[in-house]
C-alpha cells in the first residue's frame, strides 16, 4: 500500500455486456493494493479477459466505475505493463530480440522508431534483469518457449511500469522453466504490483497472496482460504487444488 493510500485497482458496482447480451460482469467490487501478487481465475467464458480489457480501458463499463493507480484506465496505460500468453510477432519475420523489447517503449500516440539511446539503455538493462542480455542481437523466433516468454515479459517491464498484467505466463513452459519465471515474477514483486491470468492452480498457489474468483461475479479471497469446494463451486466439475512443491526466496 502506497502512503497515500491510493490501490492499484478499484473496481466499483461494476456492470458490463456485450450489446444486449446477458451481462458478462455483474456488480463487481475489487480493490487491489499496490504491491500485492494477485491471480484472477474462473472457468472459460466466465469474464477474465473482460475484467482484463475493463482494466486497460479497452473496453468501458455500463454501470459502476474503475480507477487504476488512481487514474481512469486509458489515462494509467503508460504506468501498466502488459505480458501476452503468445507474441503477435509473425515468426517469420526477422526481428531481433531487442527490438521486440524495444516495442514496449511505443507510450500511446508515439509513431514506431526511430529509437532514442534512452529507450535503448533502457532496453539493454531490463534484458539484464530478466536474465538475458546475452540474447540481445538473437532472432525472437530462434528462440526456446521460455526465452520467449522473457522477452514477452522484458517488453511489458521496459516502460518501467507500476502495474504488471499477464495473461497466463506459464502457458506452454515445462515446470524447471516455469519454476525459474516464477522466481523472476517473485523478485519482480518487490517493486510492482502483479496480477495474472492462470488456470494453473498449483502454479498460482505457491506464491499469489490474494485470489480474484470470476465467474460472471468476482469474490476475492486470500490465497491461503482457497479450498477444493470452493474451486469446485468456481468452475462446476471436479477441479482438485494442487501444490507444486516451489521453493520461495
Amino acid at each position: 500500500m502506497t502512503a497515500n493510500n491510493i490501490p492499484a485497482i478499484e473496481i466499483q458496482n461494476l456492470d458490463f455486456n456485450y450489446g444486449s447480451r446477458e451481462p458478462t460482469l455483474t456488480d463487481v467490487n475489487l480493490r487491489i493494493e499496490e504491491g500485492e501478487f494477485a491471480s484472477i481465475i474462473g472457468p472459460n467464458g466466465g469474464g477474465k479477459t473482460t475484467l482484463l480489457k475493463l482494466i486497460l480501458g479497452v473496453l468501458e463499463p455500463r454501470r459502476g466505475s474503475i480507477r487504476v493507480l488512481g487514474m481512469e484506465p486509458k489515462k494509467a496505460l503508460p504506468r501498466i505493463g502488459v505480458m501476452p500468453q503468445h507474441s503477435s510477432t509473425d515468426p517469420l519475420f526477422p526481428i531481433r530480440v531487442i527490438d521486440v523489447v524495444l516495442m514496449g517503449r511505443l507510450a500511446p500516440g508515439r509513431r514506431a522508431g526511430p529509437f532514442r539511446s534512452k529507450d535503448r539503455s533502457e532496453a539493454e538493462d531490463v534484458l539484464g534483469r530478466v536474465g538475458i542480455s546475452h540474447l540481445a542481437t538473437r532472432a525472437f523466433s530462434d528462440l526456446s518457449g521460455g526465452e520467449r516468454q522473457r522477452v514477452l515479459l522484458a517488453r511489458a517491464l521496459v516502460s518501467r511500469p507500476r502495474l504488471l498484467l499477464l495473461d497466463e505466463p506459464e502457458a506452454g513452459l515445462d515446470r524447471k522453466v516455469e519454476q525459474e519465471f516464477f522466481d523472476l515474477l517473485h523478485e519482480l514483486n518487490r517493486d510492482t504490483t502483479i496480477i495474472l491470468i492462470s488456470h494453473d492452480l498449483g502454479f498460482v498457489a505457491s506464491f499469489v497472496q490474494t485470489v480474484i474468483c470470476v465467474h460472471n461475479t468476482v469474490d476475492v479471497h486470500p490465497m491461503s482460504s482457497l479450498n477444493g469446494e470452493m474451486i469446485q463451486d468456481l468452475y462446476g466439475s471436479d477441479v482438485h487444488l494442487v501444490h507444486h512443491d516451489r521453493h520461495v526466496h
